[in-house]
């Protein structure tokens, strides 16, 4: 299966967080597009990896995925190596993505950080055909995604575009709040971490309108970039 697009977070929660609103916009539109986590987020104070497991797949029914896959590195303790880089690189080969988004350059939970260098170096080799990878035996043909982009997360980092998501917020909030054991729930028994109070739910929202309204739209979510983005018109640009 090729896919259009292929979102990739340290953490399953990081994509539904960052940029499921776009996600379900493209989905909407057609396109094919799949998420991969890089952990089970085993070292979440709240809940278990296996109920993690079941979140997520649940998150990606909600937003229609195409696939999801999880490639179960060591949560807070994966490195940006040789041999982590040939996993992402193989998943890459296996998808095709034109388009990859991936965790933001810099952020409070230190997977995120390197998870988002992991991911960019990992784009760039897979198109070195020197690099040679196999799976199920068979070699794989090198592929480089024609854009990575960075989604932002906790940090309020300046974006270099934002995307209009104001008909998919809703969607976004169902797909974050399939994390039940994550998220604001008044009869949990689990200890209090930053994301799990009433406020920070309520800030998703917030923060996604704040975006919006600085644009001109209702809800957005924003993006970094590694290079200068080029449109065809200026009426492209709303």
């Amino acid at each position: 299966m090729k896919l259009d697009m292929l979102a990739i977070g340290a953490h399953p929660d990081d994509i539904e967080l960052a940029c499921s609103g776009t996600i379900a916009k493209e989905i909407a539109k057609g396109k094919k597009v799949g998420v991969l986590d890089l952990t089970r987020g085993e070292l979440g104070t709240r809940g278990t990896a296996e109920i993690r497991d079941t979140e997520a797949k649940a998150a990606g029914e909600i937003l229609n995925l195409s696939v999801r896959e999880n490639l179960a590195f060591r949560d807070g303790f994966f490195v940006n190596d040789e041999k982590h880089q040939i996993e992402v690189i193989k998943i890459i080969r296996k998808y095709k993505p034109e388009i990859v988004l991936c965790n933001a350059v810099h952020d409070r939970h230190v997977d995120h950080g390197k998870g988002s260098k992991l991911v960019s170096d990992s784009c760039f080799l897979s198109g070195l055909r020197r690099i040679e990878t196999l799976v199920n035996e068979e070699k794989q043909e090198a592929w480089r995604p024609k854009h990575v982009y960075h989604y932002i997360q906790w940090y309020d980092i300046k974006p270099d575009f934002i995307v209009d998501i104001s008909d998919y917020m809703d969607v976004k909030m169902e797909s974050i709040l399939a994390y039940r054991s994550q998220f604001y729930d008044p009869s949990s028994t689990e200890p209090e971490i930053p994301i799990s109070t009433k406020m920070y739910r309520e800030s998703i929202k917030y923060k996604a309108y704040d975006l919006g309204r600085i644009a001109g739209v209702q809800y957005a979510e924003a993006f970094t970039t590694e290079r200068y983005v080029a449109v065809d018109s200026v009426f492209d640009l709303i």
